[in-house]
Parts: C-alpha cells; sequence; structure tokens
C-alpha cells in the first residue's frame, strides 16, 4: 500500500497554451483519490486474496467500490455519488472502471497457480484493470496510468511516456519537491491540447514485502526486489484529460 494523501498541484502552463480549469484539477484529483482509495482496499486485503484456504473471500467487486467511497469521503470530505452524473466530472468518475469491476471475480481469481497462491500483487494489477476499463470507456476524452520511475516499472505496459519521465526525473524525485505534492501542466498530447497530472506515491512497509530489501531478492511473484525504503517514491498516478 502506497502512503500520504494527495496535497496541491503545482501547475505549468506552455506557452501559448489555454490556462487550466478549476474543473480539469477537481476532475483529475477525483480520478486519482478514487483509484488510490479502490486499490488501498485490495492491498489492505493482500493476504485475504492470498489465503488458498479460502474459497469465497466476500472481497467482491460491489464490496472494493463501497469500501472505496468510503475512504474517499474520508480523504475529501465529499460523497463522490452525489456529484452530478451529466456533469463532466460525474460523468468521468463513473467511468472510473470501477463499476465495470463491480459484478467481476475477486481479485486475483483468474491468477492463481496450482498452489493456489496468488503470483501477482492484486494492487499492481486491480490498478491496471480498472485503467484499461476507463480508458476504454472514456477513449478520447481522458486517461489514467499507473506508472513509477523507469527502473521500477515490471509491466511493458506501465512504462512511463516522455512527459512522466521528465517530471518525475525532474520534479517529483528531486530532494526539494514536497512529499505528496502533485505536478500538472498543459501540454500537447498525441497531437492535442490536454491537462496533464501527476500524482507522486511512496512506499509504505507494506509495500517492502515485494518492493524492499535484499535488492535482488525473488518476491512472491516472482521479481527481484528494488530494495526500496518507506517514503521512496514506488508508482505516479498519471492522469490525462484532453481539451
Amino acid at each position: 500500500m502506497f502512503a500520504l494523501p494527495i496535497v496541491g498541484l503545482v501547475i505549468s502552463t506552455a506557452v501559448g497554451a489555454a490556462p487550466p480549469s478549476a474543473e480539469d484539477a477537481a476532475i483529475a484529483q477525483s480520478l486519482a483519490e478514487m483509484l488510490r482509495d479502490a486499490r488501498t482496499v485490495i492491498s489492505n486485503n493482500q493476504e485475504l486474496i492470498n489465503n488458498p484456504e479460502l474459497g469465497d473471500k466476500h472481497l467482491t467487486g460491489q464490496v472494493v467500490l463501497d469500501q472505496a467511497v468510503k475512504s474517499y469521503q474520508k480523504a475529501t470530505g465529499a460523497d463522490p455519488t452525489t456529484i452530478d452524473p451529466k456533469s463532466r466530472r460525474g460523468r468521468l468518475l463513473r467511468d472510473d472502471g470501477l463499476d465495470r469491476r463491480r459484478n467481476r471475480r475477486q481479485p486475483g481469481d483468474d491468477q492463481r497457480e496450482g498452489d493456489g497462491v496468488q503470483r501477482l500483487h492484486p494492487g499492481s494489477v486491480f490498478a491496471r484493470l480498472v485503467s484499461e476499463d476507463f480508458n476504454q470507456m472514456a477513449k478520447g476524452e481522458a486517461e489514467v496510468k499507473v506508472t513509477a520511475p523507469p527502473e521500477l516499472v515490471r509491466n511493458r505496459k506501465a512504462r512511463p511516456d516522455a512527459w512522466e519521465a521528465d517530471i518525475m526525473k525532474t520534479k517529483l524525485l528531486t530532494a526539494d519537491w514536497p512529499k505528496g505534492q502533485s505536478y500538472s501542466a498543459v501540454v500537447d498530447t498525441n497531437g492535442r491540447p490536454a491537462f496533464r497530472v501527476a500524482v507522486p506515491e511512496y512506499y509504505a512497509g507494506s509495500c517492502l514485502v515485494c518492493h524492499g530489501s535484499p535488492k535482488g531478492e525473488m518476491d512472491l511473484t516472482g521479481y527481484p526486489k528494488e530494495g526500496g525504503k518507506t517514503g521512496d517514491l514506488g508508482a505516479v498516478i498519471s492522469i490525462t484529460l484532453y481539451h
């Protein structure tokens, strides 16, 4: 599980680009918060998901969604279910992929091996599947991706693009960058102007089971550990809103 809440945005606007609206920032923050809250639910249930002795763990898509909504309310003080579904923010928040996963199998059920043990980290897999669902539903309007510094990326689909890699290197990974602060900019993306946000996430203690020390030792998923420490930048939620 990653640590620290999302805090204020640092916004950069390219020369000649239209400044972002307050709605852009609100939408991006809502999408990132909901994804983070849902992934935290999965991470908090890692041991339950991994338990081969249990069949039905009662961790359905609906349960994950309900718990994520509660976490969202606690973090933001707002109820995401009350946002006008006809507004862009409400529509994209409902397109975030969680609704499409509410009736699917329990996390990890399709990723087990013969011994019944989960070999893929369900939080990472869940985030990727939710992002893919969202990108399909919001195609041409918005995109969500969970990426990381290049040396930490385990799935090629999560590799950072040029903008994400640059922001990590020149902003989020620098010693003086405020912990938890997001960065955003209005930049051309895929030939179109877009409001882009990079939300940093840092390793918490629970992350180090797979990503900690000793570096190079195989973790339970079969990947070598990265030697990370609590507080290190471990992932970035990347949000793109096309204009």
